[in-house]
Parts: structure tokens; C-alpha cells; sequence
């Protein structure tokens, strides 16, 4: 079986943006470069360091914990021209070449700029990825798929870790938001359980999963503030879920909202490749119960049909290009019991679904490949990859193209 992210150095990404630095500013711009941290998390405690506001700090997008990233950061000045009483600005005028940080990340001073940092000053993302513990016969197949990826590039999937807020049990809280299950949203808030909680996390998680709708028993376990605060308002205004979920914050709402948009995309993907390629394809079994259905070959004219083709985002009042996309979306949201103005949310108001376009396929630029002995797995080989990827695209997804099975007439999946 091949390995990957064997350790941090193996997934390295290089975050690309066009931020434009200036003399004065009102933002300081910052390289981060973490390992062993997700970018929320570590924001939060540079946030603690530096003794700022977290509100005060803007990125562009999240980035992988199990990996070597760099990203860029700005953090917003303050009326007095300080980040903070003890990293003044002129402090970081004078140490551009020190770094600030703690083992696993650090900060280093970029310069100024008059905006926040924020996706749209994203072009892309560099990869450097190892695969490892791979057999000849393995090394020889994903030789041969990279020359078809060259060519015919693959299905722009959003991948795995886009849907880390799913729960196996109970689903996607935005899917229950959609259909006004307001008790559900929340019950799923509280006790979603995450591969990296500690064991004392996921029993206390398993508790309120178990004992919802006994506030007092929920009040007694309450392990956070905000916890305490919902358990103890829930006690006095039986049924008023609402109001909690309101005060959930707008990050992670949208958070939610981006991952079932976001599965549902991958839905409506799917069965353009399953209909316009129904033969022999390639499989490769994901989270969410979302399988990625990938193509083999496709013939001229459909691969410049889904070259160019780009589709929304599910959202209310979105358009799709063409009939034949707009029927396999209308079946997307049947058999997801949804429709379309059911996205025009009036409750939660911290975040929204936004039907912003998304290409079908994407194809790596500057690719690069190197292959050797593994050092790590005796007798195994390693297989290097460099290639660069527009922002929004998954350097996983390309891995799990490459080494996808064949699965024959994927529609009885």
C-alpha cells in the first residue's frame, strides 16, 4: 500500500499570492510557515503571542496540519501604530530577517500593504509531494497515469479535508440548517467527534451526544465557555436553538456551509463523468459517502467540453451552463430532498451560499517527477512530485487519481 505524508517533509505546499507591499500600510503581511498545525489553530495561538485581537489576523485559505506549509498573513495595525506593547511596529521595520514563532511554526515580516490578506489574492498553491513504500509495478502504473494526467488532466474534486466538520452518525450541519432541523444543527455542533480529539474529548462528546435535551445533565458536563452559555440559555428556553446557533461564529458557519456545498458540487461532478463516460473508469472511495469517479480517456470532444466547463456552486438562483448540467444538478437536489430556494437562508445570517464557479478539470502546471530507492520502506521505491495548482485545487486529489482502481460501470457503485 503506498504511504504518504510519512513525515511532514514528504507534503510540502508553497501558498503563491500577489500582495502587493508599500512604505505604509495599514496591514503588516507576514510569511507563515507551520508544520504539525492547522492554520486556524495556530492563528489562535500567534493571536495569545502576540497579544492581539484573532480578528485582527486574515488569511487566505487553510492549509494542510499534516504537512510543511507557508502561507501568507496579515495582521491589522492599531490606531497607535502598534501590533501590540510588546512587538511594536518599529520593532518589525527592524527585524525583517527574524522570525517570530515557537517550535512547529514561525512569522516572518513580509512589509506593509492597505488591504487584508484574503483568497482572491491567491494564484495558486506549489507542491512538493513523496510517495512512498511504492512496488516497481506500482512506480511503472503511476508513470503511465502521469502521462495521461498531462493530457487529459483529471476531475477537480474538492477532496477530503474539505468535509472534516461531517459526522459519520448524524451528517453535515448546514444540510440540517437547509431543512430547519435547528435541534439537529446543534446536537451535531456540540458532539461531532474529530479523528484528533484526544480520548477525554471524544467521551465528553459521546456524553452530550447521548444525553441531549437533558440540559442540566449537558450544563454539568459543559467542558467551554460557549458550552456553559448554550447549555445554561437551552435550560430556560426549552427548544430556542436558534439563538445558539447564531452565535456560532461566522468562520466556522462558513466553515459548514462550504463543506455540503461542496459535497453537493462533487455530486453533480460525478454524474457528468458517469454519464459521459460509462464504461470502464476509476474509482477511488472518499469520506462523506462521496466516491471519485474518475475518467480514463475521453475522446475530443468531450474532453473539450469538460476542459471548458465550469458549474456553480449550489446556491439559490445559481444558473448551470447548459441542459444537460441543469438536469443532472435537478437530480443532484432531488435525491438530496433539497431545492433551490431553500439555500436563501434568513436565520443564520453569519454566512450564506454563495454559487461562485468552479472548473471540472484542472490539469498541474511546471510538473516535475523524480523517483528513486525509499530510504524509509528497504526495498520499495519513492516517487516525487512538483507541480503547481490554481487556488481552491487539492494536490491530494491528483495523488488519488494517480492510484485510483478501475471500477467497471461505476453507475452500479
Amino acid at each position: 500500500m503506498i504511504k504518504l505524508k510519512v513525515k511532514p517533509e514528504d507534503f510540502v505546499v508553497e501558498e503563491i499570492a500577489n500582495i502587493q507591499t508599500e512604505e505604509n500600510g495599514d496591514y503588516c503581511v507576514f510569511l507563515l510557515e507551520k508544520r504539525g498545525w492547522n492554520t486556524l489553530d495556530v492563528l489562535k495561538r500567534i493571536s495569545k503571542k502576540l497579544n492581539i485581537l484573532y480578528s485582527n489576523l486574515s488569511y487566505g485559505s487553510r492549509k494542510d496540519k499534516y504537512a510543511l506549509t507557508s502561507q501568507y498573513i496579515t495582521i491589522a495595525l492599531q490606531g497607535d501604530k502598534q501590533i501590540s506593547p510588546k512587538y511594536p511596529l518599529s520593532s518589525f521595520k527592524k527585524r525583517y530577517s527574524e522570525k517570530i514563532g515557537e517550535e512547529n511554526y514561525s512569522l516572518t515580516f513580509v512589509g506593509l500593504t492597505d488591504r487584508p490578506m484574503g483568497p482572491d489574492l491567491i494564484e495558486g498553491n506549489k507542491f512538493c509531494i513523496t510517495i512512498r513504500n511504492l512496488t516497481e509495478n506500482d512506480l511503472k502504473s503511476a508513470l503511465h497515469e502521469i502521462d495521461i494526467i498531462k493530457k487529459e488532466g483529471y476531475p477537480n474534486y474538492f477532496d477530503d479535508q474539505r468535509f472534516g466538520s461531517f459526522d459519520a452518525r448524524q451528517g453535515f450541519i448546514a444540510e440540517k440548517i437547509l431543512r430547519k432541523h435547528y435541534n439537529g444543527a446543534l446536537k451535531l455542533y456540540f458532539s461531532r467527534i474529530h479523528r484528533e480529539d484526544s480520548k477525554q474529548e471524544k467521551d465528553h462528546k459521546k456524553f452530550v451526544y447521548e444525553n441531549w435535551g437533558n440540559w442540566h445533565k449537558c450544563l454539568e458536563s459543559a467542558s467551554s465557555r460557549f458550552e456553559k452559555e448554550s447549555f445554561e440559555f437551552l435550560k430556560k428556553n426549552q427548544d430556542e436553538f436558534v439563538p445558539v446557533l447564531q452565535k456560532i461564529s461566522r468562520e466556522e458557519m462558513v466553515i459548514f456551509f462550504s463543506a455540503y456545498q461542496s459535497y453537493l458540487w462533487n455530486e453533480v461532478l460525478r454524474k457528468i463523468i458517469q454519464s459521459l463516460y460509462n464504461n470502464t473508469s476509476k474509482i477511488y472511495k472518499g469520506i462523506a459517502e462521496n466516491n471519485y469517479i474518475f475518467y480514463t480517456h475521453l475522446d475530443d470532444a468531450k474532453k473539450a467540453y469538460l476542459n471548458n466547463l465550469s458549474i456553480p456552486l449550489p446556491a439559490s438562483n445559481i444558473k448551470m451552463p447548459d441542459a444537460f448540467t441543469e438536469n443532472l444538478y435537478s437530480e443532484v437536489l432531488q435525491e438530496n430532498e433539497l431545492k433551490s430556494p431553500m439555500f436563501n437562508i434568513r436565520k443564520i445570517r453569519q454566512a450564506f451560499f454563495k454559487g461562485v464557479e468552479r472548473k471540472t478539470v484542472v490539469i498541474p502546471e511546471s510538473l516535475s517527477i523524480e523517483h528513486s530507492d525509499d530510504e524509509i520502506y528497504i526495498g520499495k521505491k519513492k516517487l516525487i512530485l512538483k507541480f503547481i495548482l490554481p487556488r481552491g485545487n487539492f494536490g491530494t486529489m491528483f495523488i488519488k487519481r494517480l492510484f485510483s482502481s478501475y471500477c467497471i460501470n461505476p453507475h452500479k457503485d
